[in-house]
């Protein structure tokens, strides 16, 4: 069972706007904070954005105006909003959460990762 299920991803020109989704499936007791990365080919995984689980973001510089993360703490779900998307956002991104989940001795927080969704900006 994949922790971190994510969808959203696909191929948008650019200017145009895509929406990541990652919800936690499986015994999610709370998460605290979540994270998005992304891979592009021949490059290393790069921070994008984080959430804590009271709602601060942070962002790199070169998504910051652009990119919007949020998170419905009823659902265990959070969410990247990509605006003015470029040929250079064209990544696999992948979601990060710290997931505090029930186990059969009380609960235990796990560092969940998604299985990751393409996103291509091209004309």
């Amino acid at each position: 069972q994949v922790p971190l299920v994510e969808s959203g991803g696909g191929l948008v020109q650019p200017g145009g706007s895509l929406r990541l989704s990652c919800a936690a499936s499986g015994s999610v007791f709370s998460i605290n904070d979540m994270g998005w990365f992304r891979q592009a080919p021949g490059k290393q995984r790069e921070l994008v954005a984080t959430i804590a689980n009271g709602g601060v973001t942070h962002y790199a510089d070169s998504v910051k105006g652009r990119f919007t993360s949020s998170r419905d703490n009823a659902k265990n779900t959070g969410y990247l909003q990509m605006n003015s998307l470029k040929p250079e956002d064209t990544a696999v991104y992948y979601c990060n959460a710290k997931v505090r989940r029930v186990t059969d001795f009380g609960t235990a927080e796990y560092d969940n990762w998604g299985q990751g969704t393409q996103v291509t900006v091209s004309s």
